[in-house]
């Protein structure tokens, strides 16, 4: 039987993986380091929010082989 989380099971990952996005934006995001780098920074944790996001949405699981 495929067990999936339940609603609330999502939205506190949701919310977990919002206030660790945001502490990462503060310490290494847009604005931080030298130059550029804090745009690099900033862009490269933006995709992994949106990656990790799109798949505590859609219940995917990207690390899965098979």
């Amino acid at each position: 039987m495929d067990r999936r989380p339940g609603c609330l099971v999502g939205l506190l990952q949701l919310a977990f993986l919002n206030t660790i996005f945001d502490w990462l934006q503060d310490n290494f995001g847009f604005g931080r380091g030298c130059s550029c780098s804090g745009i690099g920074c900033g862009v490269i944790l933006l995709i992994l929010f949106l990656i990790f996001a799109c798949s505590i949405v859609t219940g995917t699981d990207w690390f899965s082989l098979f």
